[in-house]
């Protein structure tokens, strides 16, 4: 069972959230701001994170970025506002999931348990890539992605980016130039079971091609498909 932190400045929200979560046998803290959500991260460790965006003291982007300097705890946003500002911009900062309110409840625990599995089994795989000291160079070396370190160079400079991007980057280069259907992927990279809204892989892909810049050339769109990452050693 996971230790769960809610952030949330409606009373009524942290409410419903916590008796799903107590009742899935989950142990709970709030906290009604960003500001107390920052302390209560600097003084103890969470299993993951659930904070709302629209927060008195300090909104909850402003919160992530600052919990970030301190613990890499999987978040999932919680927002009324659902425009692709406000998921890449939450995407940006870290989060692993964004959630769209009004939502269900017994889907907000689904995801939960999607991540935290997923996030128990890249750390095992973790260890095993530390074994192999994967090291993948394509294009002469202009790309390079140390498996093992979890970190990308483009033409000799390092690349920053956000965890799912490093994720999903990484799992497409387990399967260069084979086709991914936006459902694999999401299983796969996210955890969870597809549930019709593509919108949230389709953010990330935007992002990790701006991240990859001249390089985002090799993650090639398959219309009505999903997306193939094409390149040799």
């Amino acid at each position: 069972m996971y230790h769960i932190l809610i952030v949330d400045d409606e009373a009524r929200i942290r409410s419903l959230i916590r008796k799903y979560a107590e009742f899935e046998g989950h142990t709970v803290t709030e906290a009604g701001d960003g500001m107390e959500a920052v302390r209560l991260c600097r003084k103890e460790s969470f299993d993951i994170i659930i904070m709302d965006i629209m927060m008195p003291e300090l909104d909850g982007f402003s919160a992530c970025r600052e919990i970030r300097k301190v613990s890499d705890t999987p978040i999932i946003m919680v927002s009324a506002r659902g425009e692709e500002y406000d998921k890449i911009n939450g995407f940006e900062t870290g989060i692993d999931d964004y959630v769209v309110k009004p939502f269900s409840a017994k889907e907000l625990m689904l995801r939960i348990d999607a991540i935290m599995k997923r996030s128990r089994g890249a750390v095992k795989k973790g260890d095993e890539v530390k074994k192999q000291n994967l090291v993948i160079e394509l294009d002469g070396g202009g790309f390079k992605a140390d498996v093992t370190a979890r970190i990308v160079y483009i033409n000799g400079a390092r690349v920053d980016m956000s965890p799912k991007e490093y994720d999903l980057l990484f799992y497409m280069l387990d399967n260069r130039n084979i086709a991914l259907s936006r459902e694999k992927l999401l299983s796969e990279v996210w955890g969870y079971d597809f549930y019709g809204d593509a919108r949230t892989l389709d953010t990330h892909i935007k992002l990790l091609r701006k991240s990859l810049g001249d390089y985002s050339r090799y993650i090639v769109t398959l219309r009505g498909v999903g997306y193939r990452f094409e390149g040799e050693n």
